[in-house]
């Protein structure tokens, strides 16, 4: 081993991986040419033609060797990780040294490198905002570069597979982790999260998409039975995975642990085999979920092509010797073995990580806080402002900040997400000290920050579990904020409700001053029984590591609030579909089935615009600190596409961002028929808008967005006639509505390249 060598080992003993584990790959190189006996290994030729020459040339060892994971992380006395495994990773799968094929290893995910096992194994990683909060942007630019950037940190501390890209839509908005996912609407989670994942594999490494599908609340999630017609799946949850693979064209993808209509996601073979082998012509591998195989012969005929982490969270290591003996009785074929290998090379001959193998490498955490705070900033959503008291005014002379840990930190989700932040957590002893915990606020104190921005200003912090105490801060005060928050994570579902009694804190700090400001750091909706008494509400979501400075930047009006909800919020739990959340968290064995009937694909505001429900914000809300005018629309159909254009005019005083919204519906609803609700997202565009200024903007509808599935067909159809294409803010904030005349069509059900 050279000194150039050694030293690389021991900057990647510094950032947290084994020696043993990262040799090989530090003293790996790019093959220069692919040698004649390996022409697999030649980058030339294509993924597909790569991956059948390696299987042709893979023994029948080494081709079980590439479908079976290892969890990464000790879990005792259960669990010893395996020695090659990066120490704390989500799993690691071995690699074929004789054929050139790469070890893989892999990460947890969403907003970042995670941890898993605790913190002696801790690497100290830059966040994003939650899923929620980067959707909450709407703009797709922006999840690309943070999907960049986690990718290039993943890749620079040894891993080359990320688990990321949630795209789960928020069918049950008390679910644990819907923080983690891209909201409620197809389209707007399609193109996020499709974003992300694109920018995660333009570092050369594979991403997943997940958790494939229904996979819609936490209690219960290893068991209950998603019970769905298939219209309804291919109109929502399926139709999310469906634009998200568009625009990403994923690695792999992960199915879930639940059961739909019957069978478990694993081993669903109208999920794997039919929708997403067949219909959709995915070419790369199927991999599990961490605990969610239960079959050898079913689940591989099935669709599934890798089992991860098995020896640590399955009943048996399915796809070890109980497959080969599955093999050996006839009930899978070799031909299905071949294909399974086949695809896992394919995802990694996809990635580029065969010719780019990973390293460890130091890290620029300062550029990357800056597209962390990027991604916050544009997430954060004004909910309410009638008093006027954002953004934070030169006069107010005294500021009272109130709770949430505001003067240290700001909170992250919990669970296999979980990334630790540099720096030290902020807080210590809060929140369970065992998984899906600790609860970790990142040490980015919105306190500091206001103190920065607001020289001269009198601000002062009192953590708020003594109301009388804030009460009387509050009254002494001019303007009053308060931080509330709502720890989600993995394995457990919340109540729309804030925790550790905050409701009465806010009601003790309102009903002393009405100058109020709430600002929240939820993993998405909440009730608020308090907000026709306060003068504004912020959603900061989970705001990642620069979420400190993101808010304060935010609150000061040194950027404008142009975050929208991805989500609805409700006013009150009787407007779900379902009021009481099926399934028992203390019974997390026992069967059960959630009947997604009762919405069938009108998820969130469809929902709400279907029944007539008022909510508390609809989907698509947020203010912004300038005012802005949407005019001039016109639709129109060219060469079979709906096109829409419309200009945006910024009508206040200062430059702000503009979210406008597209929505369809069939002018005749009874005629055309099939809807399950009366309007879909049809397109967006984020514009930013100096005062006065007008821009036009024009979009291109998806012709599925106007479709109903056909089952006869097995395909799209979209019915003849008028449609209404309506512009405005939300859901709700109508602007402009153009008619438009549509012809018949008929679409085919494979994924369309963009």
């Amino acid at each position: 081993m050279n000194r150039q060598t050694w030293r690389g080992l021991t900057l990647a003993l510094m950032l947290g991986a084994s020696a043993g584990a990262l040799a090989t790959t530090a003293c790996a190189q790019p093959p220069a040419s692919a040698p004649a006996a390996k022409p697999w290994l030649d980058p030339k030729l294509d993924a597909d033609t790569r991956a059948d020459l390696a299987v042709k040339a893979m023994t029948q060892d080494e081709k079980f060797t590439v479908i079976f994971g290892y969890f990464g992380a000790d879990m005792a006395p259960k669990y010893k990780r395996i020695t090659q495994a990066l120490p704390g990773s989500a799993g690691y799968v071995k690699g074929v040294p004789r054929l050139g094929i790469p070890e893989q290893f892999e990460t947890d995910a969403g907003i970042g490198v995670a941890t898993q096992g605790g913190e002696p194994n801790k690497r100290e990683r830059t966040a994003l905002p939650s899923g929620m909060a980067t959707t909450a942007t709407w703009n797709p630019e922006l999840a690309y570069q943070g999907g960049a950037m986690i990718g290039a940190e993943a890749r620079s501390s040894g891993f080359n597979v990320m688990l990321a890209g949630g795209v789960n839509l928020v069918r049950e908005p008390r679910n644990g982790r819907n923080f983690e996912y891209g909201g409620e609407d197809p389209w707007l989670a399609g193109k996020m999260v499709g974003a992300q994942i694109k920018g995660i594999q333009s570092n050369s490494i594979v991403s997943t998409i997940k958790h494939y599908a229904l996979n819609n609340q936490e209690t219960g999630r290893f068991v209950l039975d998603a019970k769905i017609g298939e219209a309804a799946m291919r109109t929502s949850d399926l139709m999310a995975f469906q634009f998200a693979m568009e625009d990403s064209d994923p690695h792999s993808v992960m199915c879930a642990y639940n059961r739909i209509n019957g069978h478990y996601a694993c081993e669903n073979d109208f999920l794997l085999n039919k929708v997403l082998k067949q219909d959709w012509g995915f070419k790369n591998y199927v991999m599990s979920d961490w605990g969610a195989v239960h079959s050898s012969a079913k689940a591989v005929n099935a669709g599934l092509d890798q089992q991860s982490a098995g020896e640590a969270f399955d009943k048996q290591n399915f796809l070890r010797e109980p497959l080969r003996d599955a093999l050996a009785k006839g009930e899978v074929s070799q031909a299905r073995i071949d294909d399974m290998a086949r695809r896992v090379l394919r995802g990694l001959f996809a990635s580029g990580v065969v010719e780019k193998p990973v390293k460890i490498e130091a890290i620029d955490y300062a550029a990357h806080a800056k597209v962390t705070r990027a991604d916050a900033e544009e997430g954060v959503v004004l909910l309410k402002n009638d008093k006027g008291l954002l953004p934070l005014v030169a006069g107010a002379r005294k500021i009272a900040v109130i709770g949430g840990h505001a003067d240290v930190g700001v909170l992250s989700g919990g669970g296999s997400s979980q990334v630790y932040p540099i720096g030290g957590r902020a807080v210590q002893g809060e929140g369970p000290a065992t998984w899906p915990g600790p609860m970790i606020y990142f040490p980015s104190s919105p306190l500091k920050a206001l103190k920065a921005r607001l020289p001269g200003v009198d601000i002062q912090f009192i953590d708020g579990k003594d109301k009388a105490a804030a009460a009387k801060l509050a009254a002494a005060s001019d303007v009053v904020l308060v931080f509330a928050t709502q720890w989600n994570g993995e394995a457990f579902d919340s109540p729309l409700t804030l925790e550790n009694n905050q409701d009465a804190l806010i009601d003790a700090v309102v009903a002393a001053n009405g100058k109020t400001v709430v600002v929240l750091q939820t993993g998405g909706p909440i009730l608020m029984p308090w907000l026709s008494k306060v003068g504004a509400v912020v959603e900061a979501w989970y705001p990642g590591s620069a979420g400190g400075e993101a808010i304060a930047r935010v609150l000061t009006g040194e950027v404008d609030a142009s975050g929208r909800l991805p989500v609805t919020f409700p006013a009150s739990l009787d407007q779900l579909p379902r009021p009481v959340l099926d399934g028992d968290p203390k019974t997390p064995d026992a069967l059960f089935a959630v009947d997604y009937t009762i919405e069938g694909a009108a998820v969130g505001y469809k929902w709400f615009d279907l029944k007539g429900h008022q909510p508390l914000f609809a989907f698509g809300h947020g203010l912004s600190y300038t005012t802005f005018a949407y005019e001039n629309l016109k639709a129109e159909t060219l060469g079979g596409a709906l096109t829409v254009s419309f200009e945006v005019r910024n009508t206040g005083k200062r430059t702000g961002k503009a979210v406008p919204q597209v929505y369809v519906s069939p002018k005749d609803a009874k005629a055309i028929g099939g809807w399950e609700a009366p309007q879909r997202l049809a397109g967006f565009k984020k514009v930013e808008l100096a005062p006065g200024a007008t821009t036009k903007v024009s979009l291109t509808v998806d012709p599925r967005l106007l479709a109903t599935w056909n089952e006869k067909a097995h395909g799209w159809s979209v019915a003849a006639g008028d449609y209404t294409v309506t512009l405005g803010a939300s859901s709700r904030d109508t602007a402009a509505k153009a008619q438009v005349a549509v012809a018949a069509q008929s679409l085919p059900v494979g994924l369309m390249k963009p």
